[in-house]
Formats: C-alpha cells, sequence, structure tokens
C-alpha cells in the first residue's frame, strides 16, 4: 500500500469519527438541557445540516471533477 492510500483511509476515518463525535454532542446537548422529543429533533435537524452540507460539498466536488 503506498502512503497516499493510507492518508485517504486514514482521513475518511477521521472525518467520520469526527461526524461521530458531533451527533455524541448534539445528543448530549439535547440530553443536558432537557430539551424532550421535539426539541432533539430540531437541534439534530439545525444543527446537523452544518454536517450535512460539508459531506454535501464533498460528494458534489467530487462528482464535478473532470
Amino acid at each position: 500500500m503506498r502512503l497516499a492510500e493510507i492518508e485517504t483511509i486514514l482521513l475518511y476515518l477521521g472525518i467520520s469519527g469526527l461526524g461521530i463525535f458531533v451527533f455524541f454532542i448534539i445528543y448530549d446537548l439535547a440530553k443536558q438541557s432537557k430539551a424532550g422529543k421535539f426539541g432533539t429533533i430540531i437541534l439534530f435537524t439545525g444543527l446537523g445540516l452544518g454536517l450535512a452540507a460539508f459531506l454535501v460539498k464533498t460528494v458534489v466536488l467530487a462528482l464535478m471533477e473532470p
């Protein structure tokens, strides 16, 4: 395996881990603030859209490359 392949795999693992950590932070925030079901959904929707936009941007840019 080449170094570039290892770096790519570790990059994807790191970004995935960061995404999971962000969702854990949102869940913990909802739990500590006693947001309830509706508040939790709003928190995941509002704060999760930032992460989703980053992922969509990455996919779109990868598809646009010649």
